[in-house]
């Protein structure tokens, strides 16, 4: 049930079987081609690869798996590179792109990342939450329970199968003790707590639907009791964990060439966030001057005058897109931006980043959401290409994905959302700083130049209004992703970066004549793919993936 092209479940009444998804490369699996038809062969034989083999409904991380399955990655590349691509359509081309950031992004695993061997957080086998981006963030095992790839309410089916899937916890589990050997402290640490969060969602699931389906409330307490025996084992080992985990500025920057596609070192990345941090907090004094004498934002206080704020905000922005010709409005987007509608918490503390900020003026957040509607896009009008179908692998979308939610904030702002919301127009600037922060956090981290603790205090030093506490649990958890996904803590600002570079030539080559809803329009169909994809697709001009992998 995860968008990896998995072949997972064939449900028999109460029971199921996990399918083998791939064994690797016989001697001459697959033969390289020349036409676009055999690429996509290519393509979906690729991810029946790139897939662990099922052992038992448990995914084989062991170390002799791994092995096998990075010396058999050579053979997979050197296919690839015999497809000739000569004359092909621009668009074709790029595909065979994205299978070779993907074949890259494969080979950064074995050699650098190794979540199965140095990551306990790689080992959440329950994922409660849906992701807003197109595949769930970060290094995951392949074959989690993603509970919201299923229909709510859940059927008898669903739920058997859940069931069954839940089953293999404690298996999963089991191997997860042989399989983590890392020595880094910070990813075991913070793996940890990921695991102990694990245990209570397992908890909260199985009290959810005990009535319901009371097998399958048993099954998730049975998870719950693997889930907080493998914390307890990765307590026991703590102490002997002693070595950095970041993966250094020379992988770092490898990463962000190969696998994302960026024109960019490690250090170049540090001057561009360094800079729009303080751009960022440098516009918002400016800002707050101009705004001196108006009232003060005050945050919604309670769940009437929240809601009232929520659905102003909705309409308003909905509104926008239509009356202000910013991009196509098909039915299916207003349900989706009102999927995940934030209900109000009362708290008279600090309640997160984005609560602090959505309860004083929805609107930047909502049109951060625009990954929602990106979202139902690709549900409701799939790519025509029948490899950006797929979801890629390894977050090389992470740019263009968190990069535009990221620009709609600000480019929104440019195009005139705020002018009966001055006010607001401050937290546009508030949340970019708080991203650059946080994404110079985790670059310092891979650096090896902050340790987490450090890279929290850090991120927290610079975001206004103290909205941003080095021990809250929005940083705690960013900084921990980061460590855990080089390249994705500065894919909001990097990305919106991108894409600014992508409107400036895209508006260059048409004199003038920019359409707004033609662009946006054109930058949806393309998908979402490394930046510099898009760009060539957009612009006829190759630079920017020449840049980043030296052509």
């Amino acid at each position: 049930m995860n968008s990896k092209n998995l072949k997972l479940l064939t449900v028999i009444g109460t029971a199921w079987l996990l399918s083998m998804c791939s064994s690797p490369p016989a001697s001459d699996p697959i033969k390289s081609g020349s036409t676009y038809e055999e690429l996509v062969q290519f393509f979906n034989d690729w991810r029946e690869f790139e897939s662990p083999e099922m052992i038992e409904g448990v995914p084989d991380y062991s170390v002799n798996a791994m092995k096998k399955q990075h010396a058999d990655l050579s053979i997979w590349k050197n296919r690839l590179n015999g497809f000739d691509t000569t004359g092909w359509p621009i668009k074709h081309q790029i595909d065979w792109y994205l299978i070779w950031a993907e074949m890259n992004g494969l080979d950064f695993e074995h050699r650098v990342k190794q979540p199965w061997f140095r990551d306990p957080a790689f080992y959440v086998w329950f994922y409660p939450y849906p992701t807003d981006v197109p595949e769930r963030e970060g290094p995951n095992i392949y074959g989690a329970v993603e509970l919201p790839k299923y229909k709510q309410p859940l059927s008898v089916s669903d739920a058997a199968e859940i069931t069954a899937r839940l089953n293999k916890a404690a298996a999963v589990f089991e191997s997860a003790k042989v399989n983590l050997t890392g020595n880094g402290k910070d990813l075991w640490i913070l793996g940890t707590r990921s695991i102990r969060e694990q245990s209570e969602e397992l908890s909260k699931f199985a009290e959810s639907i005990k009535d319901t389906f009371p097998e399958l409330a048993a099954s998730a307490m049975e998870a719950k009791t693997a889930s907080d025996q493998l914390a307890v084992w990765l307590d026991e080992k703590a102490p002997s964990k002693t070595a950095t985990s970041g993966v250094g500025k020379e992988n770092y920057t490898w990463n962000l060439k190969n696998v994302h596609l960026l024109p960019y070192s490690w250090e170049d990345e540090v001057v561009l966030m360094e800079r729009e941090l303080m751009r960022a907090n440098s516009a918002l004094v400016f800002e707050q001057h101009q705004n001196r004498n108006l009232p003060k934002l005050e945050k919604a206080n309670n769940a009437q005058q929240f809601d009232k704020m929520l659905e102003d905000a909705h309409v308003e922005l909905m509104k926008f897109y239509e009356e202000q010709q910013i991009m196509t409005v098909k039915d299916y987007m207003e349900p989706a931006m009102r999927e995940q509608i934030m209900q109000f918490v009362p708290s008279d503390d600090i309640r997160g980043f984005f609560h602090e900020i959505h309860y004083r003026d929805p609107m930047p957040l909502n049109c951060h959401f625009f990954h929602w509607i990106e979202l139902a896009r690709i549900r409701e009008e799939p790519n025509d290409s029948p490899i950006r179908k797929h979801a890629s692998l390894y977050n090389i979308f992470d740019a263009r994905s968190e990069g535009m939610a990221t620009a709609m904030e600000e480019l929104m702002m440019n195009a005139g959302l705020y002018k009966n919301r001055p006010r607001g127009r401050e937290l546009v600037h508030i949340m970019l700083a708080q991203r650059a922060a946080r994404g110079l956090g985790g670059l310092y981290q891979h650096g090896l130049e902050m340790d987490f603790d450090g890279a929290t205090k850090y991120a927290s030093k610079w975001v206004p209004w103290g909205l941003l506490p080095a021990d809250g649990g929005t940083i705690q958890h960013e900084e921990h992703f980061y460590l855990q996904q080089p390249a994705y803590g500065t894919s909001y600002v990097i990305g919106k970066l991108e894409i600014d570079k992508l409107i400036a030539e895209y508006a260059r080559q048409r004199n003038g004549n920019f359409v707004m809803k033609e662009f946006m329009d054109e930058f949806s169909r393309v998908g979402e793919i490394p930046v510099s994809l898009v760009y060539w697709q957009m612009t006829g001009d190759k630079s920017l993936l020449n840049a980043a992998i030296g052509q």
